[in-house]
């Protein structure tokens, strides 16, 4: 189930950054269109994984009820994964718009997964605590 969340997320969140980057290539700011589609790629990465992992496998946990922190975090992880991936492209890679979008996608991915593991992690739970 972690798994398959975590390719959801990230395949998800890189198409779509990818597909925003094409679509705002030439028409904004690298900074704003890094932004919008590390944003826009945990968006809709969070809706498809909700979508396929509770909907139609009916195996994982029921995001729809999220507290509002949780948003406020993966905003957070949105940012930083965008003016990261921003950076990198400008100070040493120099990605086109597309790749751009991508690079943001999947850095935002990275952050927010993070997010989403260490969330539904049960340390209560018997033998989800590492060293004990």
């Amino acid at each position: 189930m972690t798994t398959a969340s975590v390719l959801i997320v990230m395949i998800v969140a890189t198409v779509v950054g990818g597909v925003i980057g094409m679509v705002l290539g030439g028409s904004v700011n690298v900074f704003v269109l890094a932004i919008a589609a590390g944003f826009l790629g945990v968006i809709a990465a969070a809706i498809v994984r909700n979508y396929i992992l509770v909907r139609v496998a009916q195996s994982g946990p029921d995001d729809s009820g999220i507290p509002a922190i949780i948003v406020v975090f993966s905003l957070v992880a949105s940012v930083a994964g965008s003016l990261a991936a921003e950076e990198l492209s400008d100070e040493i890679l120099q990605f086109p718009p597309a790749l751009l979008g991508a690079f943001a996608g999947l850095l935002s991915s990275v952050l927010m997964v993070m997010l989403m593991v260490t969330y539904h992690m049960n340390p209560d739970k018997p033998g989800n605590r590492p060293f004990s």
